[in-house]
């Protein structure tokens, strides 16, 4: 099966058909096997990638840093799941360092993201303090380049 989730995962519209073809599985097997990935939640989404720079929707973007207090009985579990039930926040990752959770949040403007920090993640219960950093630009998405990465014209260092 993990031969197929790569194919998707590479490629979520590759067709059952073609994804047959290239494991040497049956169609119908790899339909089956989809289709039980997906009621599993080993599937959890197709999506795609967008450049939104290309077709000038403004988005702001924010990695943010929150220190928390685990809670008894469910360490940082319970925290993380409230802050993954607001829409703004993209991504929650429980991380190593010096900060227990980053949260990657999308917003329209910087107001957007200043509001969601300060109403609705630092006010949580377990939160004693964030760090936000502004996505200046994106190169790479999800293992995609979004652009042409600008090569680095240095002049060559003569020892």
């Amino acid at each position: 099966m993990k031969d197929i989730f790569k194919i998707l995962e590479d490629d979520a519209r590759t067709s059952p058909q073609q994804i047959a073809t290239m494991t040497g599985k049956t169609s119908e097997e790899v339909i089956r096997l989809i289709e039980q990935a997906e009621r599993e939640r080993v599937i959890l989404k197709y999506k795609a990638i967008i450049n939104w720079d290309k077709v000038e929707r403004e988005r702001v973007w924010a990695l943010i840093q929150v220190q928390v207090t685990p809670e008894k009985n469910v360490g940082f579990d319970a925290i993380a799941q409230r802050i993954s039930s607001f829409p703004l926040a993209r991504s929650v990752y429980l991380v190593s360092g010096t900060h227990d959770l980053h949260v990657l949040a999308s917003a329209k403007n910087e107001h957007e993201i200043a509001d969601f920090i300060s109403q609705k993640l630092a006010p949580l219960d377990g939160v004693k303090g964030t760090v936000t950093n502004f996505v200046l630009k994106r190169y790479k998405e999800d293992g995609e380049v979004l652009e042409g990465i600008e090569e680095v014209k240095r002049q060559p260092m003569v020892l």
